[in-house]
């Protein structure tokens, strides 16, 4: 990594993949041209999508259930759990009818691959890529597989903007340097950014606190701010189980001790997702999480739930 610091900055300013503090201990600015301005109309309600990895069917069910609610869908790429090549889940989502936005990130592939990922993704027509720089493998899973990293998040950033590609962008407001996280958003931006995605925070607050501060500095690109979706004890830990993210505690209290926490999931969800979009600089949200530890499919539901809610405030 030459553009750090990463997301997975520790509370305590350690680092997620070594023992030690994080190796940047202030934001290392993009130090080229500036990119043209997004003009990009960021879609009102994003959708996490999460299946059955290397399940065609299963791909196919889930697009179907969550395409009623939302308006794109984000493909993750996780370290513990490898799926289809994103060119071909993006065609497969084509497929469905859905729009997808295909994250890339820099663990598993080197420059080489990366660019012909963006180059097949941009011959389906799929221009939106989440560019990251991704989690790194944890100790215990496929120990004999190396890491490439060759590039990190900006740099690919530059790189699928130069291919005439879309390229999308993660920002956590609350990892350190919490100060720097707003600054560090505009060099992405600077690198090509079009959109950006806010990871999730306890309270809405904190999202306004740092879209004023971002504003401030200069951002201009379409952002979309994270909904924590949560009905039960697992799919509440995923949400906190990363550095940097957790949730309000009352809120999930209230949630897993409702007579019905699956609808009082969503309605914390939509509640969340209403006060976001009340923030300036925010266009648009992200339906995030698991959802459900009963499986991807309940998980589907109960965001595809969230997102036609949503959608009916919206209007």
């Amino acid at each position: 990594m030459d553009y750090g610091p990463c997301g997975g900055v520790r509370p305590d300013g350690a680092c997620e993949m070594r023992p030690g503090p994080c190796a940047f201990p202030e934001v290392v600015p993009w130090d080229d041209a500036a990119a043209a301005e997004s003009t990009l109309r960021a879609p009102r309600v994003l959708t996490d999508f999460s299946c059955t990895p290397f399940d065609h069917a299963d791909v196919r069910a889930t697009a179907g259930i969550l395409a009623a609610g939302c308006d794109a869908v984000l493909v993750g790429e996780h370290q513990n759990k490898p799926d289809f090549p994103p060119t071909q889940m993006g065609s497969l989502l084509l497929e469905c009818g859905v729009s997808p936005w295909i994250t890339l990130s820099c663990r598993d592939r080197n420059r080489v691959v990366l660019e012909q990922e963006l180059r097949g993704l941009g011959s389906l027509g799929i221009r939106t890529v989440f560019c990251v720089t991704g989690d790194g493998r944890g100790y215990d899973v496929r120990p004999e597989v190396t890491q490439t990293f060759d590039l990190d998040g900006p740099r690919l950033v530059a790189l699928a903007a130069g291919l005439g590609m879309t390229p999308g962008v993660p920002e956590t407001p609350t990892a350190p340097p919490i100060s720097g996280r707003p600054v560090r958003l505009v060099h992405k931006q600077r690198a090509g950014a079009q959109l950006a995605v806010l990871n999730h925070v306890p309270y809405p607050a904190t999202i306004a606190e740092f879209m004023a501060a971002a504003r401030a500095a200069g951002l201009t690109i379409p952002v979309i701010a994270a909904v924590a979706v949560f009905t039960d004890h697992v799919s509440a830990a995923v949400l906190q189980g990363l550095p940097g993210l957790e949730l309000d505690p009352e809120v999930t209290e209230s949630v897993l001790a409702a007579a019905d926490p699956i609808e009082a999931g969503i309605d914390a969800a939509v509640a969340e997702a209403r006060a976001l979009l009340a923030i300036e600089g925010v266009d648009g949200v992200n339906i995030s999480g698991l959802a459900s530890a009963a499986g991807p499919r309940q998980g589907a539901e109960i965001k595809a739930e969230v997102g036609r809610r949503m959608r009916e405030v919206i209007r």
